[in-house]
């Protein structure tokens, strides 16, 4: 099935891939509660995760650079939505670890392969001193 499902997708080009994943999305949400929606979000949040891994992983194995762009670029459009859904409905003393804990990781992950100066200006650029 997953080899299959490999030959299927490479053969489309990136819009079609993204053109049918927000359809499938569509029909999977519709008639779904916004409480449901959070819940199956949260449920697939760790389980997208994994996949993107993964994917990161075959880099290595000769994939090419458009597919390894495809997944980061739609994440970096996902995550924020996301947690624009999640985090009001977390408990507000919840939020200041986790808040805490995703901009450490969003700082330092930032900065990866970087030279000082490059990390520099990209720290000043997040907090507004550029």
């Amino acid at each position: 099935m997953e080899e299959m499902m490999e030959m299927m997708m490479g053969k489309m080009s990136s819009e079609e891939r993204r053109k049918m994943m927000e359809g499938m999305m569509e029909k999977f949400l519709a008639g779904m509660t916004a409480e449901d929606k959070q819940k199956t979000m949260e449920n697939m949040m760790p389980k997208m995760m994994e996949g993107m891994m993964g994917m990161t992983s075959k880099a290595g194995e000769g994939q090419r650079e458009t597919e390894m762009s495809m997944m980061p670029k739609m994440m970096m459009e996902m995550m924020p939505k996301c947690l624009g859904m999640m985090l009001p409905r977390v408990p507000k003393e919840k939020r200041i670890d986790f808040v805490s804990t995703m901009i450490t990781t969003l700082m330092q992950q930032g900065c990866a392969g970087m030279s000082e100066e490059e990390k520099g200006n990209f720290k000043a650029k997040v907090l507004g001193k550029s």
